[in-house]
């Protein structure tokens, strides 16, 4: 067998493993295993790839690989899982400023020849355009999340994106049919950059979800579209792959949210005008509670159901919650977990905390099996959520109107853990909260669920 196809077959093999490996990352119980054989997938098509470029000198590879594991160690063992999104944000944008960054030196390479491929040209600037917005739409999203930056939004915003939009794709266009005019290469190079920051600035904290799905997503195509440009086909598979997974994710999101990716990158998410104020909703409604009197209301229950969201992630109180939870069902209640899609800053935010504190999978319900839960449930424990539970949702005409919520105010008896009435990033009061069955336990998520797994006990 000759040196090129025992490469062409090693790259296959790695093909087969990054499959494997997705597949893997579907279920909680294979998921370890998944990575790993992502992992393995990844050093077969390194090697395979440092062999066909008949590459000798290992000292800067050898150098880079060893400053990566230190980053990549204290990363992991150092993010608390409440930082898991910002961490995800960065991920996806350094992997498309590599994209990019490999796509550029290929070309600068290569612009002294004056008869470049138009295969070369295309795949080339989409690399470096898809790699740039990338790149600083991660950084913009990375701050929001950690709170570094807010919310900025010019005055007829999604109209200046749309004109940058238009501007790097005549660019794009101009070169492709151009390549000897390298000043548009680099020129397009900076506007996407620009783009990036543009596009992300505005979007407000709850689409979150979406943008971190849709920018693993670029970051994918970035890496496919660089692969066409050094001519390397694991790097075309895995790029398609992370792509189309990030893209099918995008659409999960949107749909969980009933809102449209064009609305989420060009609209506004803002309450329409007409609708009742916090005041008229909650005025005289609001029923406060204690852990003492929550301890009685669940001493005589048999189902228990938890809605984790943002505030729970905040006050990192998921290791609370499992205890409350271990100790109900230490008592014969039934405890299951209900999930919404966008509850948190990343799809699976909730997911990924409840898995930290140990909690079954098997008790965690999506949203159709919780809606279908919800009515046969004594007590359904809001943490943190807001708009998800928002019966504003079933309104005809409203800002969420549409939106697939869990159905919580359906219970025998809600309780919703919250700082304060504070609205949720739709800008609107949450009619739950001063629901007739509705008790409202103000304070932090996992002071709260303390006192009330101390108060059970001493029942």
């Amino acid at each position: 067998m000759e040196r090129v196809e025992i490469i062409q077959l090693a790259y296959l093999g790695a093909s087969v493993l990054f499959i494997m490996g997705l597949k893997g990352l579907t279920r909680p119980k294979t998921a370890v295993r998944g990575n790993q054989l992502g992992a393995l997938g990844m050093l077969v098509a390194i090697a395979a790839t440092l062999a066909d470029q008949g590459v000798l000198d290992y000292k800067v590879i050898a150098g880079g690989i060893a400053l990566g594991t230190v980053i990549g160690f204290l990363l992991a063992t150092r993010v608390q899982m409440t930082k898991m999104p910002e961490l995800v944000a960065m991920f996806n944008g350094l992997g498309g400023g590599a994209s990019a960054l490999v796509a550029a030196a290929e070309f600068y390479r290569q612009s002294g020849n004056p008869e470049l491929a138009v295969e070369f040209t295309t795949a080339t600037v989409a690399s470096v355009l898809i790699g740039g917005v990338t790149l600083t739409g991660s950084l913009v999203a990375f701050g929001k999340l950690n709170g570094s930056l807010r919310d900025f939004r010019l005055p007829k915003h999604h109209i200046y994106n749309i004109l940058v939009g238009l501007v790097v794709l005549g660019l794009a266009i101009w070169f492709c049919t151009a390549p000897e005019t390298t000043w548009t290469f680099w020129t397009i190079a900076g506007v996407s950059l620009f783009f990036g920051i543009m596009l992300t600035v505005p979007i407000g904290g709850g689409d979150m979800p979406v943008v971190i799905a849709l920018l693993n997503s670029m970051s994918g195509l970035a890496a496919a579209a660089t692969g066409f440009v050094v001519g390397n086909t694991v790097l075309i598979i895995a790029g398609s792959l992370v792509g189309a997974s990030g893209l099918i994710l995008t659409a999960i999101m949107c749909k969980a949210m009933d809102r449209k990716l064009f609305d989420v990158l060009f609209g506004e998410f803002a309450p329409s005008g007409g609708g009742p104020d916090a005041d008229e909703i909650y005025a005289g409604k609001i029923k406060s509670t204690s852990g003492d009197e929550l301890a009685m209301v669940m001493e005589s229950c048999r189902s228990v159901m938890f809605i984790p969201g943002y505030g729970m992630a905040v006050a990192q109180a998921q290791h609370a919650v499992r205890d409350l939870s271990n100790l109900l069902e230490s008592r014969g209640v039934d405890v299951t977990f209900g999930i919404h899609p966008v509850a948190g800053r990343m799809p699976g935010h909730m997911n990924v905390l409840l898995a930290e504190a140990d909690i079954d999978y098997d008790k965690l319900l999506d949203l159709d099996q919780s809606n279908a839960a919800i009515q046969q449930t004594d007590v359904a424990i809001v943490i943190g959520a807001n708009d998800v539970v928002n019966p504003m949702a079933r309104e005809p005409v409203g800002p969420i109107s549409g939106m697939p919520i869990i159905d919580v105010d359906k219970a025998t008896t809600v309780v919703v853990v919250k700082r304060s009435l504070s609205p949720g990033y739709a800008k609107i009061p949450n009619p739950l909260f001063a629901a007739d069955n509705t008790l409202m336990f103000f304070g932090d998520a996992k002071k709260a669920m303390t006192e009330v797994t101390a108060a059970i006990k001493d029942l």
